[in-house]
């Protein structure tokens, strides 16, 4: 079984449908693959669609359908924490919301689907672009 965090870079390229959606299209197809979005995420694509005006209901029915989201809990967000600290020292714009993913990947033994550069040399992270 094939287990993946969607990141929000994921989820925006899979609404917009682009050649990047298409990959994330593909895991979501894959009856052997489990799904999860991080809560901080379900809030970034929320935030995006809703500032480019497009329709942010759709955004969230498509995200809470085609995945499990995982809630921020005390101890997610004490992971995290350390996590985020640890990541700044080597990279310096490391977002909070990036540990949060990093942090749920690492909780369920999952790979990241991203196209994020802040990924790009995380074991755990699978680029889509």
């Amino acid at each position: 079984m094939n287990r993946y965090v969607i990141d929000a870079y994921a989820w925006i390229e899979y609404l917009i449908g682009s050649e990047a959606g298409e990959r994330v299209r593909t895991v979501l197809e894959d009856e052997n693959t489990e799904v999860y979005t991080c809560a901080v995420t379900v809030a970034e694509v929320i935030s995006k669609t809703a500032r480019e005006g497009r329709d942010f209901d759709i955004a969230y029915e498509v995200i809470t359908s085609n995945s499990d989201v995982i809630d921020v809990d005390e101890e997610l967000s004490k992971e995290t924490g350390i996590l985020h600290a640890g990541m700044r020292k080597t990279r310096r714009d490391f977002g909070l919301a990036d540990a949060y993913l990093l942090a749920v990947a690492r909780r369920s033994k999952s790979e990241i689907l991203t196209g994020d550069v802040h990924f790009r040399d995380i074991k755990e992270s699978v680029l889509v672009k």
